[in-house]
C-alpha cells in the first residue's frame, strides 16, 4: 500500500495509484502485488515503474533537468498569475484616478 501512494497514476496525474479508479491503476496495483508475492523489493517494483512510464509515476519525482517542469511548473503559472493581477488592479487604479480627478486648467 505503500508504494502505490507513492505512485502516481499515470491517467489521472493528480491520484497516487492508490486513490485512483483507472482501470490502468488497478492493473498496475496487480503487477505490484503479483511482483511483491515473487519476492522483490519495493526499489526494484519503483525502478522497474520508473523505467517504463518515466519519472513522472513517482508522486515525488527527483529534482533533475528533465523533471524542472513537474517542480517548478505549478510556482511559475502562480507567479504569472499574480503579476497579471498586481497588472490588473494597478491599471484599474490609475483609470479611476484620471476619472476622479478635474482636469488642470
Amino acid at each position: 500500500m505503500a508504494l502505490q501512494k507513492q505512485l502516481r497514476c499515470v491517467v489521472c496525474q493528480g491520484q497516487s495509484l492508490d486513490e485512483s479508479n483507472a482501470p490502468l491503476a488497478a492493473d498496475l496495483r496487480r503487477l505490484i502485488r503479483a511482483d511483491i508475492l515473487k519476492g522483490e523489493t519495493d526499489a526494484q517494483i519503483e525502478n522497474y515503474l520508473v523505467a517504463r512510464y518515466g519519472d513522472f509515476i513517482l508522486m515525488k519525482p527527483p529534482l533533475e533537468q528533465d523533471t524542472y517542469a513537474l517542480w517548478f511548473g505549478p510556482w511559475v503559472v502562480l507567479l504569472a498569475g499574480g503579476a497579471g493581477a498586481v497588472a490588473v488592479i494597478l491599471r484599474a487604479r490609475s483609470r479611476m484616478r484620471e476619472t476622479v480627478q478635474p482636469p488642470s486648467p
